[in-house]
């Protein structure tokens, strides 16, 4: 083994304020009021060049934890460390007015080994969703300005998952594996009604919060067939079965201030909610071992799932992507001759339902590098995403967000005896 204490080292430096951010607000969206809020695609810093594409790409320098059975394209001396962050800003527009917000948020971080040569493993900590919301709104009362009301929501927190992943290889070209993930977390969703005007109405607050403690399961196959000796095809498909989550929920009803003295009541109860039936189909095409183009489909059914004892309060969410990865010259001696350079796009329409339609579609194009690292085999994945988030009612926000994404990929060289003449 080299080095691996250097490496691990700076992986527990990488889990540190992955740790730390997990527990902060990564948004700024209303939309996050529904649902479980903002959900994140599963992707490494490659795959968030690339539009997010995943299901179909096998990559033995990076972890493809958005399809399991990509685990056994690492070789049999490698062990690899990735992690990322973001840092993003988006601007909200009604239509009347605009406001700014700036956020960072952890993205992934996640190992992988090879366990033989038909297997290898994974191990990953991962944000599922983001809450994180504060807005208001006037309510005025033409017959009595004293009794007009302020409402005010608010919300954070989100669900985080810890996985452990195999892949197997069956025949030459044919692998499959699976995910088995803790999925944790708190939500929080706050309603303030107060009365501006009045001394004598008191603020009425109503908080909900939901604790989650479940599992979620992921499994993956890729197909690969090679065409002479520089043309290559993989066909990948994911599946995740839905199914309803443990949870703690209480919501409390509070009247007053600290000033004028808080009375209220607490109902402690668990709430029917869960995750939907996941599909996930790619393709990807590889020329050379220089160009790689792609193309992803994803299915969310959550149109079958409970929220908050509610029913049908979701949408069904689809996602289109396209993206793609070249390196000019492998063997070239010019540094920017074996970057990695990628682009992407995707189009969506996310899980969200207001007044019994769905709330918005969203539109994301991304363009980024893979910047080796000299004298290793490590990779820096800088990329950038521009996602516009269009609100499909007459009143609904319209978001735009530029998004920056920082990966490093440690790739070490530690199974292998030293041979000393």
């Amino acid at each position: 083994m080299i080095g691996y204490k250097q490496t691990l080292l700076v992986f527990l430096f990488m889990i540190l304020p992955g740790v730390t951010l997990i527990a902060q607000n990564n948004t700024n969206s209303p939309y996050t009021r529904y649902g479980f809020g903002q959900l994140v695609d599963q992707g490494s810093g490659n795959s968030k060049a690339m539009g997010g594409i995943a299901y179909g790409l096998r990559d033995k320098s990076h972890v493809n934890f958005a399809n399991p059975a990509s685990y056994t394209a690492i070789d049999s001396l490698t062990f690899i460390f990735d992690g990322g962050i973001s840092l993003q800003n988006t601007n909200f527009d009604d239509g009347t007015m605009k406001r700014n917000a700036k956020n960072s948020s952890f993205d992934y971080v996640a190992m992988q080994f090879r366990l033989a040569k038909w297997a290898g493993m994974s191990i990953g900590l991962l944000p599922y969703s983001n809450v994180g919301y504060s807005m208001s709104q006037y309510y005025e009362n033409p017959g009595s300005t004293e009794h007009s009301t302020t409402v005010t929501y608010s919300g954070d927190g989100g669900l985080h998952q810890l996985y452990v992943g195999l892949g197997f290889k069956i025949f030459k070209n044919l692998s499959v594996g699976t995910n088995i993930s803790y999925l944790w977390g708190d939500i929080t969703h706050n309603r303030t009604q107060s009365f501006p005007q009045s001394s004598t109405d008191l603020p009425v607050r109503t908080i909900a919060n939901m604790a989650v403690k479940s599992y979620k399961v992921d499994v993956g196959v890729q197909y690969t067939q090679q065409f002479g000796k520089k043309h290559e095809a993989t066909i990948g498909a994911t599946f995740s079965p839905g199914h309803d989550l443990n949870n703690d929920a209480s919501v409390q009803h509070l009247l007053g201030t600290s000033e004028t003295g808080v009375t209220g009541t607490q109902n402690d109860t668990t709430m029917t909610c869960g995750i939907p039936m996941t599909i996930g189909v790619g393709v990807a095409y590889k020329y050379d071992n220089r160009l790689t183009v792609g193309a992803d489909f994803t299915y969310q059914k959550w149109s079958s799932v409970d929220l908050m004892n509610q029913t049908d309060a979701l949408c069904d969410r689809t996602k289109i992507a396209v993206g793609a990865e070249f390196i000019p010259n492998l063997m070239g001696r010019n540094y920017l001759a074996y970057v990695r350079y990628r682009v992407g796009a995707y189009y969506s329409q996310p899980y969200y339902k207001i007044e019994g339609s769905r709330a918005s579609r969203e539109y994301g194009v991304t363009a980024g590098f893979g910047l080796p690292i000299p004298r290793t085999r490590s990779v820096v994945s800088l990329s950038a995403q521009y996602v516009h988030t269009k609100g499909l009612g007459t009143t609904f926000l319209t978001e735009n967000t530029l998004r920056l994404c920082i990966g490093i990929t440690f790739n070490e060289r530690w199974f292998f005896k030293r041979k000393v003449d």
